[in-house]
Protein backbone atom coordinates (compact mmCIF):
# COMPACT_ATOMS: atom_id res chain seq x y z
CA UNK A 1 0.00 0.00 0.00
CA UNK A 2 1.45 3.19 -0.74
CA UNK A 3 2.40 4.96 2.06
CA UNK A 4 1.89 8.48 3.95
CA UNK A 5 -1.07 9.85 0.88
CA UNK A 6 -4.30 11.50 1.79
CA UNK A 7 -7.63 9.70 2.75
CA UNK A 8 -9.95 10.87 -0.09
CA UNK A 9 -13.59 10.90 -0.58
CA UNK A 10 -16.54 11.05 -3.14
CA UNK A 11 -19.65 10.57 -4.51
CA UNK A 12 -19.57 6.76 -6.62
CA UNK A 13 -22.57 7.03 -7.83
CA UNK A 14 -24.55 8.88 -10.92
CA UNK A 15 -25.19 12.91 -11.02
CA UNK A 16 -29.02 13.18 -10.07
CA UNK A 17 -31.81 11.69 -8.29
CA UNK A 18 -31.66 7.45 -7.74
CA UNK A 19 -32.64 5.23 -4.99
CA UNK A 20 -29.54 4.08 -3.68
CA UNK A 21 -26.29 6.64 -3.75
CA UNK A 22 -22.84 5.63 -2.41
CA UNK A 23 -20.03 7.71 -1.10
CA UNK A 24 -16.48 6.12 -1.12
CA UNK A 25 -13.62 6.76 1.45
CA UNK A 26 -10.04 5.55 1.18
CA UNK A 27 -6.73 5.86 2.83
CA UNK A 28 -5.50 5.19 6.34
CA UNK A 29 -8.23 7.08 8.26
CA UNK A 30 -11.07 6.18 6.75
CA UNK A 31 -12.17 3.80 9.34
CA UNK A 32 -11.71 6.79 12.21
CA UNK A 33 -14.19 8.60 9.74
CA UNK A 34 -16.43 5.44 9.54
CA UNK A 35 -16.47 4.68 13.52
CA UNK A 36 -17.43 8.57 14.31
CA UNK A 37 -20.01 8.97 11.27
CA UNK A 38 -21.81 5.89 12.99
CA UNK A 39 -20.97 5.79 16.44
CA UNK A 40 -19.56 2.33 16.68
CA UNK A 41 -16.48 0.64 14.86
CA UNK A 42 -18.10 -1.80 11.92
CA UNK A 43 -16.83 -5.64 11.11
CA UNK A 44 -14.44 -5.78 7.87
CA UNK A 45 -16.73 -7.22 5.05
CA UNK A 46 -19.92 -6.96 6.82
CA UNK A 47 -23.01 -4.71 5.88
CA UNK A 48 -24.57 -2.96 8.34
CA UNK A 49 -27.85 -0.81 8.38
CA UNK A 50 -27.60 1.99 10.54
CA UNK A 51 -28.15 5.77 10.54
CA UNK A 52 -25.22 8.16 9.34
CA UNK A 53 -24.96 11.40 12.06
CA UNK A 54 -23.20 14.88 11.94
CA UNK A 55 -21.12 16.62 14.35
CA UNK A 56 -24.32 17.24 16.72
CA UNK A 57 -25.33 13.31 16.55
CA UNK A 58 -28.26 13.89 14.46
CA UNK A 59 -29.19 11.49 11.62
CA UNK A 60 -28.35 12.91 8.06
CA UNK A 61 -29.48 9.70 6.80
CA UNK A 62 -29.63 6.07 7.07
CA UNK A 63 -28.35 3.26 5.20
CA UNK A 64 -25.63 0.21 4.68
CA UNK A 65 -21.83 0.75 5.46
CA UNK A 66 -19.64 -1.84 4.31
CA UNK A 67 -15.71 -1.64 5.31
CA UNK A 68 -12.88 -3.50 3.53
CA UNK A 69 -9.40 -3.88 5.29
CA UNK A 70 -6.48 -3.07 3.22
CA UNK A 71 -5.24 -4.92 0.99
CA UNK A 72 -8.39 -6.52 0.40
CA UNK A 73 -10.46 -3.55 -1.29
CA UNK A 74 -10.69 -2.13 -4.78
CA UNK A 75 -7.66 0.84 -4.20
CA UNK A 76 -5.76 -2.04 -1.81
CA UNK A 77 -6.24 0.42 0.97
CA UNK A 78 -8.74 0.60 3.81
CA UNK A 79 -12.25 1.71 2.13
CA UNK A 80 -15.51 2.45 3.60
CA UNK A 81 -18.96 2.68 1.10
CA UNK A 82 -21.92 4.63 2.69
CA UNK A 83 -24.68 3.68 1.03
CA UNK A 84 -27.50 5.80 1.85
CA UNK A 85 -30.26 7.66 -0.54
CA UNK A 86 -29.73 8.64 -3.68
CA UNK A 87 -30.53 12.44 -3.87
CA UNK A 88 -28.14 15.21 -4.29
CA UNK A 89 -28.70 17.16 -1.32
CA UNK A 90 -28.02 14.31 1.51
CA UNK A 91 -24.97 12.76 -0.23
CA UNK A 92 -23.75 16.62 -0.57
CA UNK A 93 -24.53 16.37 3.48
CA UNK A 94 -22.95 12.80 4.14
CA UNK A 95 -19.28 14.07 1.52
CA UNK A 96 -18.90 17.04 3.55
CA UNK A 97 -18.87 15.22 6.78
CA UNK A 98 -16.56 12.89 5.94
CA UNK A 99 -14.47 16.14 4.45
CA UNK A 100 -14.73 17.73 7.97
CA UNK A 101 -12.93 14.54 9.54
CA UNK A 102 -10.10 14.81 7.42
CA UNK A 103 -10.86 13.13 3.98
CA UNK A 104 -10.36 15.43 0.90
CA UNK A 105 -12.21 15.37 -2.33
CA UNK A 106 -11.07 12.66 -4.68
CA UNK A 107 -9.76 13.23 -8.36
CA UNK A 108 -11.57 12.27 -11.38
CA UNK A 109 -10.18 8.53 -11.20
CA UNK A 110 -8.06 8.70 -8.15
CA UNK A 111 -9.72 5.72 -6.43
CA UNK A 112 -8.81 3.47 -9.72
CA UNK A 113 -5.24 5.58 -10.05
CA UNK A 114 -4.52 3.81 -6.40
CA UNK A 115 -5.94 0.62 -7.63
CA UNK A 116 -2.97 0.40 -10.30
CA UNK A 117 -0.55 2.25 -8.25
CA UNK A 118 -1.31 -0.91 -5.30
CA UNK A 119 -1.12 -3.26 -7.79
CA UNK A 120 -4.86 -4.42 -7.72
CA UNK A 121 -5.16 -4.05 -11.48
CA UNK A 122 -2.52 -2.87 -14.11
CA UNK A 123 -3.15 0.26 -16.49
CA UNK A 124 -4.75 -2.23 -19.45
CA UNK A 125 -7.33 -3.34 -16.64
CA UNK A 126 -7.74 0.23 -15.19
CA UNK A 127 -8.22 1.22 -18.85
CA UNK A 128 -10.71 -0.84 -19.18
CA UNK A 129 -13.07 0.33 -16.03
CA UNK A 130 -13.49 3.57 -17.84
CA UNK A 131 -14.32 1.83 -20.91
CA UNK A 132 -17.30 -0.36 -19.02
CA UNK A 133 -19.00 2.61 -17.60
CA UNK A 134 -18.76 4.11 -20.66
CA UNK A 135 -19.76 1.34 -23.12
CA UNK A 136 -22.94 2.37 -25.17
CA UNK A 137 -23.87 -1.18 -26.62
CA UNK A 138 -23.50 -4.76 -25.18
CA UNK A 139 -20.84 -5.34 -27.57
CA UNK A 140 -18.85 -2.76 -26.29
CA UNK A 141 -19.12 -3.33 -22.62
CA UNK A 142 -18.77 -7.42 -23.09
CA UNK A 143 -15.41 -6.35 -24.71
CA UNK A 144 -14.30 -3.86 -21.88
CA UNK A 145 -15.16 -6.34 -19.40
CA UNK A 146 -12.36 -8.36 -20.61
CA UNK A 147 -9.90 -6.15 -20.73
CA UNK A 148 -10.56 -5.41 -17.20
CA UNK A 149 -10.55 -9.26 -16.60
CA UNK A 150 -7.33 -9.09 -17.94
CA UNK A 151 -7.49 -10.84 -21.33
CA UNK A 152 -5.74 -8.36 -23.11
CA UNK A 153 -2.74 -7.70 -20.50
CA UNK A 154 -2.21 -11.55 -20.69
CA UNK A 155 -1.96 -11.53 -23.80
CA UNK A 156 0.74 -8.38 -23.42
CA UNK A 157 2.36 -10.54 -20.75
CA UNK A 158 2.32 -13.59 -22.79
CA UNK A 159 4.26 -11.55 -25.89
CA UNK A 160 6.35 -9.71 -23.04
CA UNK A 161 7.71 -12.99 -22.03
CA UNK A 162 8.72 -14.63 -25.03
CA UNK A 163 10.65 -11.36 -25.66
CA UNK A 164 12.67 -12.01 -22.81
CA UNK A 165 13.57 -15.73 -23.54
CA UNK A 166 14.52 -14.66 -27.04
CA UNK A 167 16.29 -11.68 -25.47
CA UNK A 168 18.23 -14.41 -23.03
CA UNK A 169 19.15 -16.56 -25.75
CA UNK A 170 20.68 -13.54 -28.13
CA UNK A 171 22.18 -12.13 -24.94
CA UNK A 172 24.13 -16.08 -24.58
CA UNK A 173 24.57 -16.04 -28.02
CA UNK A 174 26.36 -12.47 -27.84
CA UNK A 175 28.94 -14.05 -25.27
CA UNK A 176 30.99 -16.47 -27.74
CA UNK A 177 32.69 -16.04 -30.72
CA UNK A 178 30.76 -16.26 -34.15
CA UNK A 179 32.62 -19.55 -35.17
CA UNK A 180 31.64 -21.10 -32.02
CA UNK A 181 27.75 -20.36 -32.37
CA UNK A 182 25.66 -23.32 -33.04
CA UNK A 183 23.56 -23.69 -36.14
CA UNK A 184 20.22 -25.03 -33.54
CA UNK A 185 20.72 -21.87 -31.44
CA UNK A 186 20.33 -19.32 -34.50
CA UNK A 187 17.50 -21.84 -35.98
CA UNK A 188 15.86 -21.09 -32.40
CA UNK A 189 16.28 -17.51 -32.54
CA UNK A 190 14.39 -16.82 -35.49
CA UNK A 191 11.83 -19.49 -34.80
CA UNK A 192 11.21 -17.57 -31.77
CA UNK A 193 10.76 -14.34 -33.69
CA UNK A 194 8.98 -15.45 -35.88
CA UNK A 195 6.58 -16.79 -33.44
CA UNK A 196 6.35 -13.61 -31.41
CA UNK A 197 5.99 -11.22 -34.71
CA UNK A 198 3.02 -13.92 -35.75
CA UNK A 199 1.53 -13.56 -32.45
CA UNK A 200 2.14 -9.96 -32.38
CA UNK A 201 0.45 -9.57 -35.55
CA UNK A 202 -2.83 -11.17 -34.74
CA UNK A 203 -2.75 -8.96 -31.20
CA UNK A 204 -2.64 -5.43 -33.22
CA UNK A 205 -5.90 -6.84 -35.78
CA UNK A 206 -7.64 -7.64 -32.63
CA UNK A 207 -6.75 -4.43 -31.01
CA UNK A 208 -7.96 -2.90 -34.25
CA UNK A 209 -11.34 -4.70 -33.81
CA UNK A 210 -11.46 -3.17 -29.90
CA UNK A 211 -10.65 0.13 -30.94
CA UNK A 212 -14.14 -0.12 -33.76
CA UNK A 213 -16.02 -0.60 -30.40
CA UNK A 214 -14.66 1.84 -28.72
CA UNK A 215 -14.14 4.78 -30.80
CA UNK A 216 -15.97 3.43 -33.92
CA UNK A 217 -15.38 5.63 -37.27
CA UNK A 218 -16.22 8.33 -39.12
CA UNK A 219 -17.82 8.65 -42.28
CA UNK A 220 -18.33 11.38 -44.75
CA UNK A 221 -21.32 11.99 -46.87
CA UNK A 222 -20.42 14.04 -50.08
CA UNK A 223 -22.21 14.11 -53.32
CA UNK A 224 -23.81 16.87 -55.61
CA UNK A 225 -26.80 18.82 -54.53
CA UNK A 226 -30.04 16.46 -54.27
CA UNK A 227 -28.56 13.64 -54.66
CA UNK A 228 -29.92 12.57 -51.13
CA UNK A 229 -27.69 13.19 -48.69
CA UNK A 230 -29.66 13.95 -45.84
CA UNK A 231 -32.46 11.20 -46.56
CA UNK A 232 -30.05 9.00 -46.24
CA UNK A 233 -28.76 10.30 -43.05
CA UNK A 234 -32.21 9.91 -41.53
CA UNK A 235 -32.77 6.51 -43.40
CA UNK A 236 -29.47 5.14 -41.35
CA UNK A 237 -30.71 7.03 -38.30
CA UNK A 238 -33.90 5.80 -38.01
CA UNK A 239 -35.52 9.69 -37.59
CA UNK A 240 -35.40 13.13 -38.79
CA UNK A 241 -31.74 14.15 -38.63
CA UNK A 242 -31.58 16.26 -41.49
CA UNK A 243 -34.24 18.60 -43.84
CA UNK A 244 -35.06 17.30 -46.55
CA UNK A 245 -35.48 19.49 -49.87
CA UNK A 246 -36.13 19.61 -53.34
CA UNK A 247 -34.08 23.07 -53.28
CA UNK A 248 -30.61 22.16 -54.43
CA UNK A 249 -28.19 23.98 -51.20
CA UNK A 250 -30.24 22.88 -48.62
CA UNK A 251 -27.73 21.57 -46.38
CA UNK A 252 -25.19 24.57 -45.55
CA UNK A 253 -22.99 23.29 -42.30
CA UNK A 254 -22.33 19.84 -41.61
CA UNK A 255 -24.63 17.71 -40.04
CA UNK A 256 -23.47 15.29 -37.28
CA UNK A 257 -25.42 11.89 -35.82
CA UNK A 258 -24.29 8.87 -34.36
CA UNK A 259 -25.38 5.89 -35.26
CA UNK A 260 -24.70 2.50 -34.27
CA UNK A 261 -24.71 -0.58 -36.44
CA UNK A 262 -24.34 -4.48 -34.72
CA UNK A 263 -23.00 -1.86 -32.26
CA UNK A 264 -20.52 -0.58 -34.10
CA UNK A 265 -20.42 3.51 -33.23
CA UNK A 266 -20.65 5.34 -36.62
CA UNK A 267 -20.15 9.15 -36.73
CA UNK A 268 -22.05 10.29 -40.12
CA UNK A 269 -21.46 13.09 -41.42
CA UNK A 270 -23.75 15.15 -43.58
CA UNK A 271 -22.14 17.76 -46.20
CA UNK A 272 -23.23 20.43 -48.22
CA UNK A 273 -23.21 19.44 -51.79
CA UNK A 274 -20.77 20.63 -53.65
CA UNK A 275 -21.19 22.31 -56.35
CA UNK A 276 -20.51 25.42 -58.15
CA UNK A 277 -21.69 28.17 -56.23
CA UNK A 278 -21.94 32.14 -56.35
CA UNK A 279 -23.97 32.16 -52.73
CA UNK A 280 -21.80 33.17 -50.08
CA UNK A 281 -23.54 31.10 -47.41
CA UNK A 282 -23.49 27.87 -49.26
CA UNK A 283 -19.76 28.68 -50.29
CA UNK A 284 -18.92 28.56 -46.91
CA UNK A 285 -20.38 25.41 -46.22
CA UNK A 286 -18.56 23.64 -49.15
CA UNK A 287 -15.44 24.91 -47.67
CA UNK A 288 -16.54 23.24 -44.65
CA UNK A 289 -17.18 19.95 -46.63
CA UNK A 290 -13.76 20.01 -47.81
CA UNK A 291 -12.81 20.39 -44.06
CA UNK A 292 -14.68 17.18 -43.17
CA UNK A 293 -13.66 14.97 -45.59
CA UNK A 294 -10.10 15.20 -44.09
CA UNK A 295 -11.41 13.75 -40.87
CA UNK A 296 -12.91 11.11 -42.47
CA UNK A 297 -12.16 7.49 -42.00
CA UNK A 298 -14.27 6.61 -45.09
CA UNK A 299 -15.82 9.04 -47.44
CA UNK A 300 -19.77 7.60 -49.01
CA UNK A 301 -19.22 9.12 -52.56
CA UNK A 302 -23.34 9.51 -52.90
CA UNK A 303 -24.97 10.27 -57.07
CA UNK A 304 -28.42 9.68 -58.11
CA UNK A 305 -29.34 6.22 -60.02
CA UNK A 306 -30.92 7.67 -62.59
CA UNK A 307 -28.01 9.69 -63.63
CA UNK A 308 -24.60 8.30 -65.33
CA UNK A 309 -21.42 9.78 -63.65
CA UNK A 310 -21.17 13.10 -64.81
CA UNK A 311 -18.21 15.67 -65.15
CA UNK A 312 -19.37 17.55 -61.53
CA UNK A 313 -19.06 13.47 -60.22
CA UNK A 314 -15.66 13.39 -62.08
CA UNK A 315 -14.50 16.46 -60.04
CA UNK A 316 -15.55 15.63 -56.84
CA UNK A 317 -13.98 12.25 -56.98
CA UNK A 318 -10.74 14.01 -58.26
CA UNK A 319 -11.10 16.45 -54.89
CA UNK A 320 -10.94 14.01 -52.71
CA UNK A 321 -8.24 13.11 -50.22
CA UNK A 322 -7.13 10.28 -52.22
CA UNK A 323 -5.71 8.20 -49.04
CA UNK A 324 -8.86 8.24 -47.21
CA UNK A 325 -11.10 5.12 -48.71
CA UNK A 326 -14.33 5.48 -50.71
CA UNK A 327 -17.41 3.63 -50.55
CA UNK A 328 -19.69 4.26 -53.88
CA UNK A 329 -23.36 4.62 -53.28
CA UNK A 330 -26.02 5.12 -55.79
CA UNK A 331 -29.51 6.66 -54.21
CA UNK A 332 -33.16 6.89 -55.74
CA UNK A 333 -33.20 3.47 -57.39
CA UNK A 334 -36.92 3.74 -56.71
CA UNK A 335 -37.29 5.90 -59.17
CA UNK A 336 -35.53 3.90 -62.16
CA UNK A 337 -37.54 1.98 -64.61
CA UNK A 338 -35.69 -1.45 -64.19
CA UNK A 339 -33.25 -2.21 -61.24
CA UNK A 340 -29.96 -1.89 -61.89
CA UNK A 341 -27.87 -5.39 -61.76
CA UNK A 342 -25.63 -5.95 -58.40
CA UNK A 343 -22.19 -4.22 -58.34
CA UNK A 344 -19.09 -4.81 -56.82
CA UNK A 345 -18.03 -1.18 -57.56
CA UNK A 346 -21.31 0.36 -56.32
CA UNK A 347 -24.16 -0.18 -54.09
CA UNK A 348 -27.86 0.99 -55.67
CA UNK A 349 -30.11 1.75 -52.59
CA UNK A 350 -33.29 3.90 -52.00
CA UNK A 351 -33.30 6.34 -49.25
CA UNK A 352 -36.96 6.97 -49.26
CA UNK A 353 -38.01 3.03 -49.71
CA UNK A 354 -34.89 1.63 -47.89
CA UNK A 355 -34.35 -0.93 -50.76
CA UNK A 356 -30.34 -1.73 -50.75
CA UNK A 357 -29.63 0.08 -46.51
CA UNK A 358 -29.10 -3.69 -45.06
CA UNK A 359 -26.29 -4.37 -47.95
CA UNK A 360 -24.89 -0.88 -47.36
CA UNK A 361 -24.59 -0.95 -43.29
CA UNK A 362 -22.86 -4.26 -44.46
CA UNK A 363 -20.61 -2.62 -46.64
CA UNK A 364 -20.22 -0.34 -44.50
CA UNK A 365 -18.90 -2.39 -41.59
CA UNK A 366 -16.42 -3.98 -44.04
CA UNK A 367 -14.65 -0.67 -45.57
CA UNK A 368 -13.97 0.26 -41.94
CA UNK A 369 -12.36 -2.68 -41.31
CA UNK A 370 -14.53 -4.78 -39.11
CA UNK A 371 -14.49 -9.10 -39.14
CA UNK A 372 -17.54 -9.40 -36.85
CA UNK A 373 -14.80 -11.51 -34.59
CA UNK A 374 -16.82 -9.74 -31.63
CA UNK A 375 -15.97 -13.02 -29.19
CA UNK A 376 -12.52 -12.75 -28.42
CA UNK A 377 -12.14 -8.60 -28.86
CA UNK A 378 -10.74 -6.84 -26.00
CA UNK A 379 -11.21 -3.22 -25.38
CA UNK A 380 -8.52 -1.43 -27.20
CA UNK A 381 -7.36 2.69 -26.94
CA UNK A 382 -5.45 4.99 -29.25
CA UNK A 383 -2.41 4.54 -27.16
CA UNK A 384 -2.63 0.72 -27.25
CA UNK A 385 -2.13 0.76 -30.89
CA UNK A 386 0.50 3.02 -31.19
CA UNK A 387 2.55 0.79 -28.67
CA UNK A 388 1.62 -2.77 -30.64
CA UNK A 389 2.24 -0.99 -34.09
CA UNK A 390 6.30 0.45 -32.48
CA UNK A 391 6.36 -2.83 -31.58
CA UNK A 392 5.78 -4.59 -34.45
CA UNK A 393 8.17 -1.95 -36.33
CA UNK A 394 11.08 -2.91 -33.70
CA UNK A 395 10.57 -6.60 -34.55
CA UNK A 396 10.66 -5.79 -38.19
CA UNK A 397 13.80 -4.11 -37.78
CA UNK A 398 15.57 -6.96 -35.72
CA UNK A 399 14.42 -9.16 -38.42
CA UNK A 400 16.78 -6.91 -40.73
CA UNK A 401 19.52 -7.27 -38.26
CA UNK A 402 20.28 -11.03 -38.07
CA UNK A 403 23.61 -10.59 -39.13
CA UNK A 404 24.30 -8.09 -36.45
CA UNK A 405 23.80 -9.26 -32.66
CA UNK A 406 23.40 -6.09 -30.78
CA UNK A 407 21.53 -3.81 -33.47
CA UNK A 408 19.17 -7.12 -32.92
CA UNK A 409 18.88 -7.58 -29.47
CA UNK A 410 18.46 -3.76 -28.89
CA UNK A 411 15.50 -4.03 -31.15
CA UNK A 412 14.35 -6.47 -29.04
CA UNK A 413 14.71 -3.90 -26.09
CA UNK A 414 12.84 -1.84 -28.08
CA UNK A 415 10.04 -4.05 -28.79
CA UNK A 416 9.59 -4.59 -24.72
CA UNK A 417 9.64 -0.93 -24.15
CA UNK A 418 6.90 -0.71 -25.98
CA UNK A 419 4.53 -3.52 -24.93
CA UNK A 420 5.52 -3.08 -21.58
CA UNK A 421 4.21 0.69 -21.45
CA UNK A 422 0.35 -1.34 -21.99
CA UNK A 423 -0.31 -2.49 -19.02
CA UNK A 424 2.19 -0.01 -17.34
CA UNK A 425 5.05 -1.54 -16.60
CA UNK A 426 6.70 1.16 -18.37
CA UNK A 427 4.96 4.37 -18.18
CA UNK A 428 5.60 8.00 -17.57
CA UNK A 429 3.67 9.78 -14.90
CA UNK A 430 2.06 12.65 -17.36
CA UNK A 431 0.66 9.56 -19.11
CA UNK A 432 -0.68 7.98 -16.17
CA UNK A 433 -2.54 11.63 -15.22
CA UNK A 434 -3.69 11.83 -18.70
CA UNK A 435 -5.32 8.56 -18.54
CA UNK A 436 -7.28 8.91 -14.69
CA UNK A 437 -7.95 12.59 -15.82
CA UNK A 438 -10.59 11.11 -18.00
CA UNK A 439 -11.92 8.65 -15.59
CA UNK A 440 -15.58 10.17 -13.43
CA UNK A 441 -15.20 11.15 -10.23
CA UNK A 442 -15.51 8.16 -7.35
CA UNK A 443 -14.07 5.65 -9.67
Amino acid sequence: MLPNIDTIAAVATAQGRGGVGVIRVSGSKSLAIAETILGKTPKPRHAYYTEFVDEQGQAIDQGLVIYFVAPHSYTGEDVVELQGHGGSAVLQLLLQRCLSLGARLAEPGEFTRRAYLNDKMDLAQAEGVADLIEATTTQAARSAMRSLHGDFSTVINELVAGLINLRMLVEAMLDFPEEDIDSIDVEKRNRQLMQIQSKLKQTLATAKQGSLLREGAYVALVGQPNVGKSSLLNCLAGEQVALVSDVPGTTRDVIRKEIQINGIPLHIMDTAGLRASEDVIEKMGIALTHQTVLKADLIIVLRSAKQVESPEDIAILAALPAEIPRLHVCNKVDLMETQPLPSAKEIYVSAKTGVGIQALRDKLLQSIGWTNIESGIFMARERHLLALQQADISLNNAAEHLNFPELFAEELRLAQVALKSITGQFSADDLLGEIFSRFCIGK
